[in-house]
């Protein structure tokens, strides 16, 4: 094996991914069994998932399905518990779980109210999902970490935790929720919180923020998207795969409580 064989190498390596039937967690669930790591699918879609992971064991690679909802405590134990009690470790946590609403042809009327108007129950069920759910995976992996005296997490932010989204690139009459950046920016903010605490004890934790990923979305968003960018389009989600795999492995092992970007330039200018 060549020395970078060695830093990137994730072989064996028992991975966590949360969010694993969205359109993130799901690619990077194939590219980590790719590296001949043991992919712990989770994701609160039960029967995605464990088509997820039975397509990943009938391709030879190492996989298995976990049902999770994030926002209780008691599931995210269980599941931390399954994967420890079968695989006996817990090496990487990449965190992807999040509500994250799409501009498409079906849920529109999702994007309708404006800020002074917008429900609170919403509000609070998305802060649940996407901060608190993360708060309490991370603090179940972090257990297990510490106890293993070493490990590493990758949690998934986003442009819109570094920056307010531009309306204007939207349809008129219908605005990307508030929500979504609060919460991305927490996420920032869990990251270098959980770096500096765990200080000294060998567990590494990183965020990843990617720009807009194409996903079927409508030709005039993707024209205006675009326009922001200096590479002017919208990413492929296989372009965020070496990002994780940099931050998942001894490539990053300099690194804690840090950002990688990858949105084609959108918070350059």
């Amino acid at each position: 094996m060549s020395k970078i064989e060695q830093i990137f190498d994730l072989q064996n390596k028992v991975i966590l991914v949360t969010g694993a039937a969205g359109l993130i967690g799901s690619k990077f669930c194939k590219v980590l069994a790719e590296t001949g790591s043991i992919v712990a699918v989770a994701d609160i879609q039960e029967q995605k998932t464990l088509a997820l992971a039975a397509e990943l064991q009938n391709q030879g690679f190492q996989a298995a399905g976990f049902s999770v909802n994030i926002t209780s405590p008691e599931s995210v134990h269980e599941l931390v518990t399954q994967i420890v009690n079968r695989f006996s470790r817990l090496d990487v946590l990449v965190h992807c779980a999040a509500m994250d609403p799409k501009f498409d042809r079906t849920k529109k009327q999702e994007h309708a109210a404006g800020f002074e108007d917008f429900p609170l129950g919403v509000w609070q069920q998305a802060l649940d999902v996407n901060l608190t759910g993360a708060f309490l995976c991370v603090q179940e992996a972090a257990r297990v970490m510490l106890k293993q005296k070493q490990g590493v997490m990758v949690l998934v932010s986003s442009i819109y935790g570094m920056v307010a989204p531009d309306q204007r690139i939207y349809q008129k009459g219908l605005f990307k929720p508030p929500y979504y950046s609060v919460s991305k920016a927490g996420i920032l903010g869990l990251t270098r919180y959980v770096a500096s605490y765990y200080a000294g004890k060998n567990i590494r934790i990183n965020a990843l923020s990617p720009g807009g990923i194409y996903n079927d979305h409508e030709e005039a968003f993707v024209r205006e998207y675009s326009s922001r960018t200096i590479l002017n389009r919208m990413a492929d989600v296989s372009e965020l795969e070496g990002a994780l795999l940099f931050l998942a492995s001894n490539a990053s092992s300099y690194m804690t409580g840090a950002n990688l970007v990858v949105d084609g330039g959108w918070t350059t200018w």
